[in-house]
């Protein structure tokens, strides 16, 4: 590929292993530079294809994107090359990036006659079943249980 040719929307899409669609909000975001315009043909340069691969490759490494934003603008052209060809340069993930836990209902508002069983399906992961619980629920637990060997 050489540094003039330009790619279609559709062609620069398919290249990156992505979509139009993903391409065209990229460029809402800031992430890519907005392309060229050229009376009807829009043109998109090699540079936007080297960024998408770069987001691409940072997004493997679970990084959100704005987070891809600052790395990007940090990053020299070398660098964001070596990073779209090789993944070399990939930061490691900053662990406030974890994902959140999920919000246990407010015990207040649970009525006090209410019984709800908790069981561990792995570490970090569990399933409360409550004793009113409809019978679909319970039987769907009972299924969850089973597959995870703790019925």
């Amino acid at each position: 590929m050489t540094e003039a040719q330009t790619f279609k929307l559709d062609e620069l899409a398919r290249a990156a292993g992505t979509s139009p669609r993903t391409v065209r909000y990229y460029v809402q975001r800031g992430l890519l530079p907005a392309p060229a315009f050229h009376g009807k043909d829009t043109a998109y340069g090699r540079d936007h294809l080297v960024r998408l691969k770069a987001i691409r490759r940072l997004q493997a490494a679970y990084l959100p994107l704005d987070a891809i934003a600052v790395e990007l603008e940090r990053l020299t052209p070398a660098e964001l090359e070596r990073l779209a060809d090789t993944g070399e340069g990939v930061p490691e993930p900053p662990a406030q990036l974890e994902p959140p836990r999920p919000r246990r209902p407010s015990r207040a508002s649970a009525p006090a006659s209410r019984v709800v069983r908790r069981f561990e399906i792995a570490p970090g992961l569990t399933l409360e079943v409550a004793d009113d619980a409809p019978a679909d629920a319970s039987a769907l637990a009972e299924q969850i249980l089973k597959l995870a060997g703790r019925s």
